[in-house]
């Protein structure tokens, strides 16, 4: 019984921090395979360098179609964009 009490304080102390954080709240169960992305954002004209996991999303350095350096954050799931941070 101790131990049941410990591990639920520990999962209430360090849980509601981490998904606090994330940008993205998608059960790894429903994520899409990340070279799904990378198809689905060469064929609107990206050239992406690199794809990984950042705050719960895809995180994807790439050119955009206009030929701009970004990094952005798609949701898993849906590959709805997040955020987007255009590099100089």
């Amino acid at each position: 019984m101790r131990k049941i009490i410990i591990a639920l304080g520990l999962v209430a102390a360090f849980g509601g921090t981490a998904l606090a954080s994330e940008k993205c709240s998608v059960a790894m169960a429903d994520w899409q395979p990340r070279e799904a992305l990378q198809t689905k954002l060469e064929g609107e004209g990206w050239k992406v360098r690199s794809i990984k996991t950042e705050d719960g999303c895809y995180e994807a350095y790439a050119i955009n179609a206009e030929g701009q350096k970004v990094e952005a954050y798609f949701n898993p799931q849906t590959f709805q964009s997040v955020d987007m941070k255009i590099e100089d």
